[in-house]
């Protein structure tokens, strides 16, 4: 499978980019965190590491430390705007319970 990006998650990454001057995609992990367990980590990827797995989505490279995509692999990143409030949001297969807040979520065992 793979991490994607919808194409709104994609413009926004693109104009981000853009912005700062300098990247080469989106990097996207997790780290414990919260009442649920997991949280998602989102940054920008100056450079690939070693160990780290790349997708393409709708032209944006996407990049995941290997070892985190037990918990990522499936997920799509949207972007969405809600009133005053912009973020990006993610459809994940692999959660199986999330915190009240939204914050932190939990993941089902690895098969």
């Amino acid at each position: 499978m793979a991490v994607t990006l919808t194409a709104a998650a994609a413009q926004q990454v693109r104009q981000a980019l853009s912005k700062r001057g300098k990247g080469v995609g989106l990097r996207l992990g997790v780290k414990q965190s919260g009442c649920s367990g997991l949280a998602y980590v989102v940054d920008y990827a100056d450079e690939v590491r070693p160990g780290d797995l790349r997708f393409e989505s709708d032209g944006v490279l996407v990049v995941v430390d290997g070892e985190q995509l037990q918990y990522l692999d499936g997920t799509e990143v949207d972007y969405r705007r809600e009133g005053l409030n912009a973020a990006f949001k993610f459809n994940n297969p692999n959660v199986s319970d999330a915190c009240g807040c939204g914050e932190s979520f939990t993941t089902r065992p690895a098969a």
